[in-house]
């Protein structure tokens, strides 16, 4: 362990750099740069709550519409874009992998990194709609860090599985393309699953990511995640599942990456 330990603080300022490297290439030629991590997701949200909140919803729950939308679409979007970029990372790094020594897990982990900071970003968009909707929090939004951290931690397990499957089955990019458009539709972003039937529920309750996302609009509500009970199931259940799901995930990428990094040379 210690040698790992070693091995990553030798290799911290190169992580920073395709950190800051990561970030800059996504708005390169851009005039808004970094705004559109702003502007993007509050946009995105406007249509959607326009859409299926005149035309299906007439009613709210225990936030304005377009907040319930907001919420949902931030953490699908870090999720999503996290884990494509990291997918991609090995074979976009070819050719730095093929000329130097580098730890190969640091392109996943500052793809996930980057895009993880951006989210972080775009809370600003959030709470300033909060002010303006006068949704205010309770002390209990201090909670939030635990599913803040468990996104990240599944962001990480999930790209270094992908990272690996994807150098010797390159296929596996459309292939999650179409498992994210299945992931987002269980994840309640823009439809109430209060409304959802009994069994149809209890399905999107097995969306680890959609654990994530409740946790969060339990917080902003100004609910606790340690008490708070929402429609059968305790927000405390959605926590612990959605937690050790990412702990499992993050545990099988790990070992998946190691085990074949050194064979990432013959395949890219």
């Amino acid at each position: 362990m210690k040698k790992y330990i070693d091995s990553f603080l030798r290799y911290r300022y190169l992580l920073k750099e395709l950190v800051v490297k990561g970030i800059k290439l996504k708005y390169r030629r851009s005039y808004l740069g970094l705004v559109w991590t702003l502007l993007e997701p509050l946009l995105t949200s406007l249509v959607l709550n326009l859409v299926f909140g005149t035309f299906f919803h007439k009613k709210e729950y225990v936030m304005p519409f377009i907040i319930y939308i907001l919420v949902g679409r931030l953490v699908y979007s870090c999720f999503s874009s996290a884990t494509k970029i990291a997918m991609r990372s090995i074979r976009a790094n070819q050719a730095m992998i093929k000329k130097v020594y580098v730890p190969k897990y640091l392109y996943p982990l500052s793809s996930v990194i980057y895009n993880y900071i951006l989210f972080l970003l775009s809370l600003i968009v959030l709470a300033l709609l909060m002010l303006v909707k006068g949704v205010y929090p309770s002390w209990t939004i201090i909670e939030l860090i635990i599913p803040l951290t468990t996104l990240f931690i599944m962001c990480i397990g999930v790209g270094l599985l992908l990272g690996t499957v994807c150098v010797f089955f390159r296929d596996l990019e459309y292939l999650w393309d179409v498992v994210l458009m299945l992931i987002m539709y269980c994840s309640g972003i823009f439809y109430y699953v209060h409304d959802m039937g009994g069994i149809i529920l209890k399905m999107i309750r097995l969306n680890p990511l959609y654990c994530v996302i409740n946790n969060v609009r339990c917080l902003v509500a100004g609910e606790n995640l340690f008490t708070y009970v929402d429609h059968g199931a305790s927000q405390l259940q959605m926590m612990g599942y959605s937690f050790g799901f990412s702990v499992v995930v993050l545990i099988a990428g790990v070992l998946l990456f190691k085990k074949h990094q050194d064979k990432f040379i013959l395949h890219i």
